[in-house]
């Protein structure tokens, strides 16, 4: 078969969540989309596995004021009240218009207009949010980007950003892996939504979650932001892919010998279980749940409970052995700088949407879980689509001659194996005692290590149906030295980025810090950036 030539108005690379908000959000604004993805469209990715929620909050004063509140302090101040008001207010109508697509809710907990029960059993005043279940999500989402008219390219991996004469991003260049030919898709705007990286842990429904559009948008100019806040690890079953970090709170832990591990929890305690990780295995036994938990657990996360049933272990009679996966940027804030309302990037024709754009903007430097990656998605998709649909319809889609913006994966000697950078990568992020824990002389280490392993992917030279993998393998060392650059400069502990040798806040820091580069990895901090730019 020859190579794909093709045309649209907005290309949106990533079929999860925010893709799919993307897609609708561009549809309904008059362009014609095109969506390609990794792997197919509603059943790739961290959300199409997973038991979820949505940030779901009632427009009233006395609960926006405690969702904005909440967060705040937890985040390290670093979220931003305008975009926090902003996505609620986005998500409070998306989740309605969830229900208008058909996703299953029970009569008990569709979202309603009555601000007396919002959401009914399904929204927990206090906890804001809205169950959701991964698999019923995408089966609905895919099929309502189908009847927005978008068209769809499953198991189509983007390899690079094109851009035109200017620097403008005018669409991508992919590979089709059943039809093994290559694509190349000229846009007159392009959306990220490809997801955040969680380093091949295995983390359920995330190895297709490696950075690349991390790479992309770097390659192309674009910055990120947020990076340091990336060390966020789950709690599972040893040897399992998934994990449910609420069940564990009607856990009790206990080390080998039997003997309880004192303050171990799965918010404030998750640093005790860490340190007991690095000492020797750790078990858990659910023995706090009765038989109502038993079921809510079995609802919310059924691929946790079925993994534990398959290895034959009653949670709340027998212990298990625990692990902490690493789930990265998925689970952490940082990504994609976005510099205006619309999720632009500051590249031109240029925007990213949920996970891979930061979340810091709603969350600061600690996680919101599975609830606010939902309403990120649904928000910043909408954002996203909407801008991008308005970009296009000002800036057509004119170019013909583009130029390819790959720096490593695609056209080296084949002197290395992708596998090799992989595993160098994963040695420095993957440990506990390197990642979860930091210090300015184990970072520097790694860097070491992870400049290595950026400095051979020119060498990749993998065949056709190989780049993908390459550029992935390129992606994860990519991100993995943004990560630990901004982890240097940081020099506090600050939401969940901690430093062994800088324990406590510094009021200094209360800023967004920057990074980019890619042979000259760089950081500065946001007020700094600002200051020159004004100057």
């Amino acid at each position: 078969m020859t190579d794909l030539d093709l045309v649209c108005d907005v290309l949106v690379i990533g079929g999860g969540p925010a893709g799919a908000w993307t897609a609708i959000g561009a549809a309904r604004a008059g362009a014609d989309v095109l969506l390609v993805d990794k792997g197919y469209c509603g059943t790739s990715g961290a959300a199409a596995a997973a038991g979820v929620g949505a940030w779901y909050v009632p427009p009233t004063e006395e609960e926006r004021e405690h969702a904005v509140r909440s967060r705040q302090k937890l985040g390290g101040d670093l979220a931003e009240r305008a975009w926090v008001e902003r996505v609620l207010d986005e998500v409070w109508v998306r989740m309605r218009e969830l229900d208008a697509f058909g996703f299953p809710f029970s009569d008990t907990e569709r979202p309603r207009e009555d601000l007396e029960n919002p959401g009914g059993m399904g929204y927990q005043r206090g906890m804001n949010f809205l169950h959701l279940q991964g698999p019923d999500l995408m089966r609905v989402m895919r099929r309502q980007v189908r009847r927005a008219g978008v068209r769809i390219l499953d198991q189509s991996p983007v390899l690079q950003l094109l851009t035109d004469g200017s620097g403008a991003v005018v669409g991508a260049h992919g590979r089709r892996r059943q039809e093994q030919v290559d694509y190349r898709v000229r846009a007159g705007a392009t959306v990220i939504a490809t997801g955040g990286c969680a380093f091949l842990s295995h983390a359920i429904g995330t190895d297709v979650d490696t950075g690349d559009g991390y790479l992309f948008a770097a390659e192309a100019g674009a910055h990120l932001t947020g990076m340091e806040f990336s060390n966020a690890y789950s709690l599972g079953a040893k040897g399992t892919s998934a994990s449910k970090g609420a069940h564990f709170a009607y856990g009790t832990f206990t080390r080998e010998d039997g003997s309880e591990i004192e303050g171990a929890g799965v918010l404030r305690g998750r640093s005790v279980i860490a340190r007991a990780l690095i000492d020797g295995p750790v078990y858990c036994v659910f023995d706090q749940a009765d038989d109502a938990v038993e079921h809510e657990m079995r609802l919310q996360q059924p691929n946790f409970m079925g993994g534990l049933d398959k290895l034959g272990i009653d949670p709340r009679k027998q212990r298990f052995e625990v692990d902490l996966i690493l789930e990265g940027t998925v689970r952490g804030t940082g990504g994609i700088d976005v510099v205006t309302d619309d999720c632009a990037t500051g590249v031109p024709g240029l925007f990213a949407a949920g996970d891979a754009a930061t979340r810091q903007l709603i969350c600061g430097g600690f996680t919101g879980g599975g609830s606010h990656n939902i309403a990120w998605a649904a928000a910043s998709g909408t954002f996203a689509g909407t801008g991008a649909a308005r970009y296009a319809r000002a800036h057509g889609t004119a170019a013909v001659r583009t130029h390819d913006t790959a720096r490593a994966g695609l056209a080296g000697t084949g002197g290395t194996d992708h596998r090799e950078i992989v595993r160098a990568v994963q040695g420095e992020i993957l440990p506990l005692a390197k990642n979860y824990f930091r210090a300015g002389d184990r970072l520097r280490a790694s860097l070491d290590v992870l400049d290595a392993a950026w400095r051979s992917t020119v060498d990749l030279g993998p065949d056709a149906d190989g780049r993908s993998h390459a550029r992935s393998a390129v992606a994860l060392a990519a991100t993995g030295r943004w990560m630990y650059a901004s982890a240097l400069a940081r020099t506090e502990t600050r939401g969940m980025h901690r430093r062994d040798d800088f324990p406590g806040i510094d009021p200094a820091q209360t800023s967004r810090l920057l990074t980019g580069g890619l042979d000259d990895v760089w950081t500065r901090w946001e007020q700094d950036a600002l200051l020159g730019a004004a100057s």
